[in-house]
């Protein structure tokens, strides 16, 4: 992971925020452990596809994530800060053993993310599921290319 905007004073970033971005750039399936590290026991986790409650859920579910992940960056292009809440916009990078014949996806989006007692407490991510996953997959991707064509038209 990377970070243009939040490496240039990130003294000025609340600790949630700072352990949050420097734990994502080294996150891998050998050590989703580190989860525990930024996330708050209560956390609430939310993106396209699920809905998890709870530190010990969360962990479950990036397992499952990382299964056949072969590799996976974030570059972070931009941090906005206000009290307890952030809006971070990302790149991310992955290859996915099942997807896209094993080659790099990239996909665009953002975090919204709260923290409480100097860890997350809330984390929903905003992303187009088409882009990151209808799309790598051979007949289904044309079909969702070409609704998003029809739609744009």
């Amino acid at each position: 992971m990377q970070t243009k905007v939040f490496n240039d004073q990130p003294e000025n970033k609340p600790l949630w925020l700072r352990n949050f971005v420097s734990i994502y750039q080294t996150l891998t399936i050998s050590n989703l452990d580190l989860l525990a590290h930024i996330y708050h026991v209560d956390v609430t986790f939310i993106d396209p596809m699920h809905k998890v409650e709870g530190i010990d859920e969360l962990i479950k579910y990036f397992e499952s994530l990382y299964q056949n992940i072969a590799s996976c960056r974030f570059e972070i292009d931009h941090v906005i800060t206000e009290k307890h809440e952030a809006s971070i916009y990302w790149k991310m990078t992955y290859q996915h053993t099942k997807l896209n014949k094993g080659k790099d996806v990239t996909v665009y989006g953002n975090s919204h993310i709260k923290g409480q007692n100097d860890k997350v407490i809330y984390h929903r991510d905003y992303l187009d599921l088409g882009e990151m996953l209808y799309e790598q997959v051979p007949i289904f991707g044309k079909l969702t290319k070409w609704i998003k064509n029809k739609a744009a038209n």
